[in-house]
């Protein structure tokens, strides 16, 4: 799994979508499983038909990323852009892009409670893996024009703004 989860990062939210596999301690998997062993202890599942899923729902992942050049473009040309970080709050004090806003429980109703969005949602996270899981919730519960920063802070200060401070996740 561990193979699978590297080439395609949204495995594992694809295998909880449809088979329930991956999101909880009784559904887990290890990383040192194949996908093989996976299916054959959930039911039998069709190795190849899981892999067709997981393949299918990682291009539909790439539809949502956005650059960070293309967001820093689209950030002067649309200024209604909702810039959502879903990093902790002591990561976002510590640096974000300007005008975003950390995701709390208000924030998420507010843009719940805006139906299905005509203003452009982009989901920025540290590295662009946890806010491709924010962009599929906001999706699946029917917000429309929702993307997520293709790596995240850390992309964006090594392609938009340099002076930008990084850090690493220990």
């Amino acid at each position: 799994m561990r193979d699978v989860l590297e080439h395609f990062p949204g495995a594992q939210r694809a295998l909880f979508r449809r088979y329930h596999i991956g999101g909880c301690s009784s559904c887990g998997f290890g990383s040192d499983e194949t996908l093989a062993q996976v299916c054959a202890r959930n039911g039998n599942l069709d190795v190849a038909e899981v892999l067709a899923h997981i393949q299918s729902s990682h291009e539909q992942d790439t539809k949502i990323l956005i650059s960070p050049k293309e967001l820093a473009t689209l950030l002067q040309q649309d200024k209604s852009v909702k810039l959502v970080d879903v990093r902790s709050r002591e990561e976002f004090e510590a640096v974000h892009i300007d005008g975003s806003i950390l995701l709390s429980q208000p924030v998420m109703q507010q843009l719940m409670a805006n139906g299905s969005n005509t203003e452009p949602i982009v989901v920025v996270d540290h590295a662009g893996k946890n806010g491709l899981d924010a962009a599929a919730y906001f999706t699946g519960h029917g917000l429309q024009n929702v993307r997520c920063l293709r790596g995240g802070i850390d992309a964006w200060a090594q392609e938009v703004d340099p002076v930008m401070r990084r850090y690493r996740l220990g």
